[in-house]
């Protein structure tokens, strides 16, 4: 399966928000950000550098691969349901990515209208990107 990575792309409005109260830093090497699966903890921003998404089947074979654009906000629609990650994603060496916790993040969202509605925007264009990927199959 074969998502359109810019689904993944926020407005730079957004970005600039969400890395005003993030940690950001710069990988030295390979690193796992968070496995399908696990409970969410927080949201990552693409900032440059090699970030791939992936997905595995029930079995272990990986249906979805793909690398992430600068600007993609990671682990978002697990956030915001509370339910665990449905992709995979690991850091490549140089990239640069900040984080925002999850409980940061729906503060922001809260105090920030205007926010909340770009955010979903993205999590909008991720479900048009998804239905267009299965009607392919």
């Amino acid at each position: 399966m074969k998502l359109e990575p810019m689904a993944f792309v926020a407005d730079p409005q957004l970005i600039q928000a969400l890395e005003e109260q993030a940690t950001c830093r710069i990988y030295d090497e390979e690193q796992l950000l968070f496995r399908q699966g696990e409970a969410p903890s927080g949201l990552y921003i693409v900032c440059k550098g090699p970030v791939r998404l992936g997905m595995l089947s029930k079995a272990g074979k990986e249906v979805m691969s793909l690398e992430a654009p600068s600007g993609s906000l990671l682990g978002l629609p697990g956030l915001i349901s509370r339910e665990p990650y449905t992709l995979s994603a690991v850091a490549g060496k140089g990239a640069r990515l900040c984080y925002i916790e999850g409980n940061d993040f729906v503060n922001l969202m809260e105090s920030n209208p205007q926010l909340s509605m770009k955010i979903l925007q993205v999590l909008a264009a991720e479900v048009r990107s998804a239905r267009r990927t299965l009607a392919t199959l």
